[in-house]
């Protein structure tokens, strides 16, 4: 048997070979970058790749070996496509990037609209954004919210769409594929839910609770405590308190903030917030501007990709290239398109980083409908 150190010895000359042999590869991908920019060819030929994935892994000579040949050249492709856009962006042939730029928006005197009633965390998230130098108006409805963002009747819109404990709201990912807006800015606000009644009302003689779903699977684990207890999804924390304060009755609860409980005379039933203490709702800002702060330093986006193998792997190689750390990645089903998904995601970087350029540039070569969802 042969001794294991000539073994790898053996194994470092053909690694020396293979990246003398790679390098010369890359020198050629570059000439034909510069022939595509010539004759204004796109950088992507899926035609072309396929076939030489399949006469290069049908000349391996085990399964194991086909197999292999054909993962590390699709991965030698992807390299050279993103070589070949970084020339192209040299060469001012990259990503063409719609946003306006701007130091800071003048948020006085704004116009902005938030989805529940005064007292909900949406109206709380508002106030905490922009202070108290606007007008603010409020609707029962996200897509009546967003509606009123795309049509210019306000300046602003403030949604939820993530929560630390429940995770992401879904429905806002599909209504940012709805609508001509971007997402300009962000707030947390941190949650802490509190069982509310009517003066008078105790625990014992709760048997309804209201709040919206979000809140509800928020505080889970302290409602299956109470399993006699009927759970009623509403539009709004806000809401359930107001229905609550409304309708008088020592039966019925809502879950909803300390601050909802104030405006609405409610008292709180249980001492100590009932989620998680480490609870907390990203919402997210938006505005029918085409617009970004110069100092942004993350970005959402999302697209479309073909069903097939690979394709969200090829996709996510642009952001490990470019050295870009995705912060968040989510997929939705696309109406009308069975078994097909949306991904959404967002990224750390400024839209003027050339890294960010280069990456967009690619994703859009070799993904569907890439909206860029905004920056902040």
């Amino acid at each position: 048997m042969a001794d294991l150190k000539e073994l790898r010895r053996e194994i470092d000359r053909t690694d020396s070979e293979i990246v003398r042999l790679f390098e010369r590869r890359m020198h050629l991908v570059a000439d034909v970058a510069q022939y595509k920019i010539e004759n204004g060819m796109q950088v992507l030929d899926s035609r072309r790749e396929t076939e030489k994935l399949k006469t290069l892994s049908e000349g391996a000579s085990t399964d194991f070996n086909e197999t292999a040949v054909r993962e590390i050249f699709r991965q030698m492709m992807a390299i050279s496509r993103k070589r070949q856009y970084q020339i192209l962006t040299e060469h001012g042939q990259g990503e063409t990037l719609p946003f306006g730029q701007c130091d800071a928006f003048d948020f006085e005197g704004s116009r902005v609209v938030f989805q529940g009633v005064e007292g909900a965390y949406s109206f709380a998230a508002m106030r905490t954004f922009f202070g108290d130098a606007i007008d603010s108006v409020h609707v029962e409805t996200w897509r009546e919210a967003m509606q009123m963002v795309a049509d210019g009747d306000v300046d602003y819109g403030v949604v939820p769409i993530e929560n630390s404990t429940a995770g992401s709201v879904s429905d806002i990912y599909d209504l940012l594929a709805d609508f001509p807006i971007y997402i300009v800015g962000e707030q947390v606000i941190p949650i802490n839910h509190r069982l509310l009644g009517i003066p008078g009302a105790k625990k014992e003689t709760i048997r309804t609770v209201y709040s919206h779903p979000q809140a509800l699977a928020q505080c889970r684990a302290y409602l299956e405590a109470h399993p006699q207890w009927e759970c009623v999804p509403v539009l709004n924390t806000a809401m359930a308190a107001e229905k609550v304060a409304d309708e008088q009755d020592p039966a019925h609860a809502a879950i909803a903030s300390e601050t909802a409980a104030e405006f609405y005379g409610l008292k709180v039933l249980e001492e100590g917030p009932i989620s998680r203490k480490k609870n907390a709702t990203r919402f997210v800002i938006l505005s029918n501007r085409c617009c970004f702060v110069r100092n942004a330093r993350k970005i959402s986006i999302c697209f479309e990709l073909p069903h097939q193998c690979g394709t969200l792997y090829n996709v996510l190689s642009h952001f490990i290239f470019n050295e870009l750390n995705m912060t968040r990645i989510e997929s939705r089903p696309i109406p009308d398109k069975t078994w097909e998904y949306r991904f959404f995601i967002d990224f750390e970087g400024n839209l003027n980083d050339p890294g960010v350029q280069n990456a967009l540039f690619g994703i859009r070569s070799e993904t569907a409908d890439l909206r860029l969802l905004g920056s902040c």
